[in-house]
């Protein structure tokens, strides 16, 4: 009758899958114009990578849990191992309060808007450097005559399988709140360096695939400097031992590894958690 003609021509609402993916496609295309084109019917398709369907349904599967969380972009995304500082009380730097996606969204703000990727120690890693947006307060103090009484020191690690080392610091109880840093330096590694570490663990291989863009969000510094500030020692010494210890198996270097410790026997980290850091 009439009135199932009426209702056969209210159009199908969207549903919630369709909508998630019109969003995504709308962000990667304001994102990073120079990797779309629109086509003449108004279809957006990429310019620099494959339309076979195979790479279509592993885009899906790598990205859709990622997708939903919002910690996966179309340049960055946040990896586990930054996400201890908003997780982990016991953090050894700057520990994090603004929500993880809204971090990573204003990342790919900031990178469209100029933001560059900076060179880092290796070809896989990467800096961004831009103004403290997110409140954090500086991490590191300077070592006086006056303060140096406060160091603490012990053996801990960063995860349940990488190996404990001996660190020092100053408990945030002992020396006070300190100030907001000026600057944040988002240290990346690329997508294929991860997958290179996480095969040489099988405590990273348990995570999970990686969301399929390019760089991961590997740690987020407070500074006041916009440039990279020397890594601790006993990182370098970690790195140079291998993916298989949790390094990034890049050989130590003398000259950087003596500027390593140059800085950091006059600074030391400040450590929150009255029981002290997870490792450096």
């Amino acid at each position: 009758d009439a009135s199932l003609q009426s209702l056969r021509r209210i159009p199908t609402p969207p549903s919630a899958a369709l909508m998630r993916f019109a969003t995504s496609s709308y962000r990667l295309c304001v994102s990073n114009p120079a990797l779309y084109r629109r086509h003449e019917h108004g279809r957006v398709t990429r310019n620099s990578i494959s339309s076979s369907s195979k790479q279509g349904i592993h885009r899906s599967r790598t990205m859709a849990s990622a997708d939903e969380s919002g910690l996966v972009g179309s340049v960055f995304f946040l990896d586990k191992f930054a996400q201890r500082q908003w997780d982990d009380p016991q953090y050894s730097g700057a520990t994090l309060t603004i929500d993880k996606a809204e971090f990573v969204a204003k990342m790919h703000d900031a990178h469209a808007a100029g933001s560059p990727l900076v060179d880092g120690y290796a070809p896989f890693c990467k800096h961004v450097f831009v103004p403290n947006f997110v409140d954090a307060r500086l991490s590191t103090l300077l070592i006086t005559k006056e303060n140096e009484h406060l160091l603490k020191s012990g053996y801990s690690s960063r995860t349940p399988s990488e190996l404990p080392v001996l660190t020092r610091w100053f408990p945030m109880e002992a020396v006070g709140e300190p100030p907001k840093s000026k600057m944040l330096d988002v240290i990346l590694y690329s997508r294929e360096q991860l997958i290179k570490e996480r095969d040489a663990m099988d405590s990273k291989a348990e995570k999970g695939e990686l969301p399929d863009a390019p760089w991961g969000i590997i740690s987020i510094k407070s500074q006041d400097e916009d440039f990279e500030l020397p890594m601790q020692p006993i990182t370098m010494m970690r790195n140079a031992l291998g993916r298989e210890e949790g390094g990034s198996g890049v050989s130590l270097d003398r000259a950087k590894y003596d500027a390593s410790v140059a800085f950091w026997k006059e600074h030391a980290p400040i450590v929150k958690a009255e029981s002290g850091p997870s490792g450096e």
